[in-house]
């Protein structure tokens, strides 16, 4: 019985806690505008973030640091591809039959 509610008193801190932080923006509205440095700074949050994902998994084969693995060929490949033209899907069919043929051909 004491198990169920310290486990409904957890929920409701966690609710609590989210509608504070997410809310607070919303009451706080115009009064609590960011510094215009800090609002620069959050522009690069997504780009970061992203590359905090893809990074490690295009660098790292089973855990080590392999420099010729065909997750990285394939990533160069999408980059560069990337920064010459504005086609959305090139990138994406290249990289992909790159890293299809890498691991076949290698046997990776």
């Amino acid at each position: 019985m004491i198990e169920g509610v310290w486990l409904w008193i957890t929920f409701a801190a966690l609710a609590l806690t989210t509608m504070l932080t997410r809310g607070s923006f919303i009451v706080i509205g115009e009064k609590g505008r960011l510094p215009p440095v800090v609002q620069r700074a959050l522009r690069y949050a997504p780009a970061a973030a992203l590359s905090a994902l893809i990074v490690p998994d295009l660098l790292l084969d089973h855990g080590h640091f392999q420099p010729f693995n065909p997750k990285l060929a394939a990533g160069v490949i999408i980059v560069a591809i990337a920064l010459r033209t504005r086609n959305p899907w090139l990138p994406f069919i290249l990289g992909m039959g790159v890293l299809i043929v890498l691991r076949k051909g290698l046997g990776w």
